[in-house]
């Protein structure tokens, strides 16, 4: 089971913040709690992407240079990038130059476009996948999922690239498809009330 350390105010929290100061603010603000926002949720399908292979951290501390280099994550907007802009975002040093994540997150937004013509929203279609609560591991002793390699496998089957049953499940922790905070954790309960008063996209 994940444990615990104590916050700066003394209250307990997931054991993963310790790992970089940076990460007490999005473990209280972000973590966990549900969003059916869709630049929000391509925003971190993208993201978890670049993060293959790399820590979080590293992610997170170029975050706003990933916003700025990909149109504040505007899939409608990414979905016009031609070459001229992966060779843009290639020099960009405020992102992880990656051609094939790059190129990934260009054809992840054309599909986003598309999702969302057939779907109606990329919220309706993430959120059929949230688990129900007896196909959930005990937090934090998991890395994937039966939903996370469901979503994984209809994203893939729809094109869309470096979106593997691992990164899926990094997504849906973040996004608020499971509570993962540790039990004891002080974020725990208010995710579980966000949840609750959560209403499903559909």
């Amino acid at each position: 089971m994940a444990g615990t350390i104590a916050g700066p105010d003394g209250q307990p929290r997931c054991a993963w913040c310790a790992a970089a100061p940076e990460f007490l603010d999005y473990h209280d603000r972000e973590w966990g709690f549900p969003v059916a926002d869709d630049v929000r949720l391509f925003e971190k399908l993208s993201l978890e992407s670049f993060q293959s292979g790399l820590s979080w951290r590293t992610i997170l501390a170029k975050r706003g240079g990933f916003g700025a280099a990909f149109a504040g994550f505007d899939f409608t907007a990414i979905a016009d990038f031609d070459e001229t802009d992966v060779a843009r975002l290639l020099a960009d040093a405020g992102i992880v130059r990656h051609r094939g994540k790059i190129e990934a997150v260009i054809n992840n937004a054309r599909r986003a476009c598309e999702m969302v013509a057939e779907e109606g929203s990329l919220a309706a279609f993430v959120w059929r996948y949230e688990p129900t609560p007896d196909a959930l591991a005990a937090p934090q002793t998991a890395s994937t999922s039966a939903a996370s390699h469901a979503l994984s496998k209809e994203l893939k089957r729809r094109g869309w690239r470096f979106v593997g049953p691992t990164t899926v499940y990094a997504f849906m922790q973040a996004m608020g498809l499971i509570n993962d905070h540790a039990e004891g954790c002080a974020l725990r309960p208010d995710v579980a009330r966000a949840r609750e008063a959560f209403r499903k996209p559909v």
